[in-house]
């Protein structure tokens, strides 16, 4: 490999076979050993063309012992024979003086380019790894294993407050990685989360399992992952590969699917933060409208917001409720309240996604049954954070949030995903509410304008007709 770096030779490779296809070389373990070698031949043979990297998982090889060691060490030189990069997916990472082993045995025993580690003993404890400027390393930042959440979902202080463990993951990486040899890996079992991430390491590769058998989504991964120039994702498979007929046609038509999602359109978010994101969404599923219309306030308004619409696209609202959990992550409450009804779909998404109990204030009350206000399990002097949809007074926010208060809850903070800016804020405020928000009218139409979806005079009017200054 060049001594420029493994990044360089990745990129490399990546524009002359015109691919971001990683061939996961992970043998199953009733094969037998005499077989693996051979077979892991004929896929690099196969797949080579169509692909940039191979990723073998060690896991595979060390359960054979000596036998499994030696035949990984064999595969990893016929790919580079080949041109093809190598990755260890190995999940090394330990105090330095244990790290420098691991290292030697990647990288010097076995020749890997590049290996896969875990960032969880902090910065020594992958500088073994990081201190080698041609060799690639790749750091756990949300894996794609249903159980991820459990800890790299956590909340935990950022730079500029409280931020979900997995991002600050990818701003650590960003200002490790003085020697331009680390990336990030994130599952695609998540993929609303990849916008999170690329926003916070806009430069870094991102190494990408979870598609396939795991049930990860590539097109909405990559919508999400990849970088301002459609690349920067290495999208990782293994069994769609590994099992079929033929596996150079597999990997010739994954590629052509990856590529289809790089091509640049009008419509391109790529490389858009996550509010970016939202608001494209929004613009696309029809909830952002232009023209002459009456709100419920009664005012009249050249924009018309209808974010019921959002129940209809399952990935838009699984990236409203990874925002508004990111608002939240920041706040001490004990429930969430949403407000019917514009609120509740929402409600349920972050109830879900922040993993915290959910209630609502009924709007009627019910002449039978329990005639309850509240929905909910909740105990007088807990504190709740009342979610909705979108703000434009505040009146019907005071309005609904009357029966949590008589109910003896605490309400000090209400989370929107829109606020129109029409004075809800204040309105709030002026009751010793906070008020926090996804994004501002502005905030939309500056992503609407920044992605060509409508011009500076569209907004100008807009903004003009709802009184922002």
């Amino acid at each position: 490999m060049s001594t420029q770096g493994f990044f360089t030779f990745l990129n490399d490779v990546s524009r002359r076979n015109n691919s971001l296809l990683c061939i996961g070389l992970d043998p199953p373990l009733d094969m037998p050993a005499s077989d693996i070698l051979r077979t892991n031949q004929k896929i690099i043979d196969a797949a080579a063309p169509h692909a940039c990297a191979c990723k073998p998982n060690a896991g595979f090889y060390e359960a054979r012992g000596v036998e499994g060691w030696e035949i990984l060490h064999q595969t990893i030189r016929y790919a580079r024979a080949r041109g093809l990069p190598v990755i260890l997916d190995a999940k090394r990472g330990d105090i330095s003086s244990t790290a420098d082993a691991y290292a030697k045995a990647c990288f010097d025993m076995l020749e890997a380019d590049a290996v896969t580690a875990s960032p969880f003993l902090g910065k020594d404890s992958v500088e073994s790894f990081t201190c080698r400027p041609d060799k690639g390393v790749f750091l756990l930042c949300h894996t794609s294993n249903p159980g991820a959440r459990d800890l790299q979902e956590l909340s935990v202080e950022g730079a500029t407050g409280s931020v979900p463990l997995y991002r600050k993951i990818a701003a650590m990486a960003c200002s490790w990685n003085t020697r331009g040899n680390i990336g990030l890996v994130v599952g695609a079992t998540y993929a609303h989360l990849l916008a999170e991430v690329r926003e916070a390491a806009p430069d870094l590769w991102i190494l990408l399992p979870g598609v396939g058998a795991q049930g990860g989504d590539l097109e909405a991964s990559l919508r999400e992952g990849l970088d301002a120039e459609g690349s920067r994702v290495l999208v990782n498979v293994s069994r769609a590969i590994w099992q079929a007929a033929d596996p150079g046609d597999a990997a010739s038509e994954l590629c052509s699917r990856i590529n289809s999602c790089r091509a640049p359109g009008p419509r391109s978010s790529r490389g858009a933060s996550l509010v970016d994101q939202i608001a494209l969404g929004l613009h696309d599923l029809g909830a952002v409208k232009f023209g002459k219309f009456t709100l419920k306030s009664g005012q009249t308004s050249p924009l018309y917001i209808d974010l019921r619409l959002l129940v209809s696209d399952p990935r838009l609202m699984a990236m409203a409720a990874a925002a508004m959990s990111r608002i939240l992550s920041g706040l001490r409450f004990d429930r969430i309240a949403a407000i019917p009804y514009g609120g509740l779909p929402i409600g349920q998404a972050v109830a879900l996604a922040a993993d915290r109990p959910l209630l609502y204030p009924r709007k009627e009350v019910k002449e039978h049954g329990t005639r309850k206000p509240i929905e909910g399990t909740f105990a007088a002097g807990e504190t709740v954070v009342v979610l909705d949809d979108l703000i434009t007074t505040g009146a019907s926010k005071l309005e609904a949030i009357q029966p949590l208060v008589s109910a003896g809850l605490t309400v000090t903070d209400i989370a929107v995903l829109v606020d129109r800016e029409q004075g809800g804020k204040k309105e709030l405020a002026d009751k010793g509410l906070i008020l926090h928000s996804v994004m501002t009218v502005s905030d939309l139409l500056d992503s609407l304008v920044r992605h060509g979806r409508i011009s500076d005079l569209v907004r100008s009017d807009v903004r003009s007709a709802l009184g922002i200054g």
